[in-house]
């Protein structure tokens, strides 16, 4: 099946969309090139479930207070689902749960990656990524405006939630009598989760599952020799193959589609053309990271672009030296990857 967007009016923020019985979209604006992000608003028997939350920042607050106020029919938000660890996900959580006095649901992976990252310095945090990312031969003042001014995660998550219920693989939520089964995605972030409901085929896919473009899959400081690239598309088609393709696919960023065997499939094949790209590269001299981005992006790349873009150029090389296709050496202080 080809791709079908059966919603195409977007809502407004502060207003919630019925796309499925008892699913509202809400639709909340980021202030970066991806504009916005898509939250889910579950009807749960006497109370309301959300997926996500928003960016931690002053405007997804004032939105939040609308929905609270006006559009939750009187009815308490009563629980709290993060999909990752992602800020634009996590940012509003601990201050919904504040508000709302609800608990916080999410995976033992992304709460382990979301405190560690939190607990970071400023100091810690910069010093982490300037290293890092020069030991993959970016430098200079653009080195450091990409690594930053701190720990800028910290900044927009308002505050960590605490005490989360976690939850993984296997697991499944009952919400409003209904069975929501737990998938896992892997690669753009530690242990994604995913939510399914089989009595009318509906995934709640997060960042996983987008439908037109592909989530970005980085190397972290933190796990240098990571390799997102082969989690990420085991897991996609791990979720292709159990899934049927008339599944109505929520995504967070995007329109709601139909067709995810066909998305995931043309998500699987974009990476493995990917790794061809930068192997081809490889094969005529040894290259770093930072070499390899104009044959990964041909487009011009913003500070932050920037960062994400590296560590998705170090995430294919990292796979093809798993895969034995390329081999790293240290010129200079600098890793360079050579076929």
């Amino acid at each position: 099946m080809s791709l079908q967007y059966p919603f195409t009016d977007l809502p407004s923020a502060g207003t919630r969309f019925k796309v499925a019985e008892g699913v509202y979209w809400l639709r909340f604006p980021l202030p970066f090139a991806l504009d916005h992000i898509n939250l889910w608003l579950l009807e749960d028997g006497d109370g309301w479930t959300v997926v996500d939350t928003g960016l931690g920042v002053r405007s997804s607050q004032k939105i939040w207070d609308t929905l609270l106020n006006e559009q939750l029919d009187g009815k308490p938000l009563t629980r709290i689902v993060v999909t990752h660890y992602h800020p634009d996900h996590l940012g509003m959580a601990g201050w919904l749960q504040q508000r709302c006095q609800a608990p916080v649901v999410t995976s033992a992976g992304e709460w382990a990656l979301a405190s560690m990252i939190c607990a970071s310095s400023d100091e810690q945090s910069i010093s982490g990524f300037k290293a890092f990312l020069g030991s993959h031969g970016l430098g200079g003042e653009v080195l450091d405006q990409v690594a930053g001014k701190g720990n800028g995660f910290r900044r927009v998550v308002r505050p960590m939630p605490e005490n989360p219920q976690l939850i993984g693989a296997g697991d499944s939520l009952t919400i409003h009598g209904e069975r929501w089964q737990v998938h896992i995605g892997r690669g753009h972030s530690p242990e994604h989760l995913c939510l399914y409901r089989d009595s009318d085929r509906v995934l709640i896919s997060g960042d996983q599952v987008l439908p037109t473009i592909s989530s970005n899959l980085m190397v972290r400081p933190s796990a240098p020799e990571a390799n997102p690239v082969t989690a990420f598309v085991d897991s996609l088609t791990a979720l292709r193959d159990a899934l049927p393709d008339d599944t109505l696919v929520l995504p967070a960023h995007g329109l709601p589609f139909r067709g995810m065997t066909s998305r995931i499939s043309d998500l699987v094949a974009h990476h493995q053309r990917q790794l061809e790209v930068v192997w081809e590269e490889c094969r005529s001299q040894a290259r770093s990271a930072h070499d390899i981005l104009p044959v990964m992006f041909d487009r011009k790349l913003d500070v932050q672009q920037l960062m994400f873009a590296m560590g998705e150029s170090i995430a294919h090389l990292n796979c093809l030296m798993e895969q034995g296709r390329v081999q790293r050496q240290d010129k200079e202080g600098v890793w360079h990857f050579a076929a």
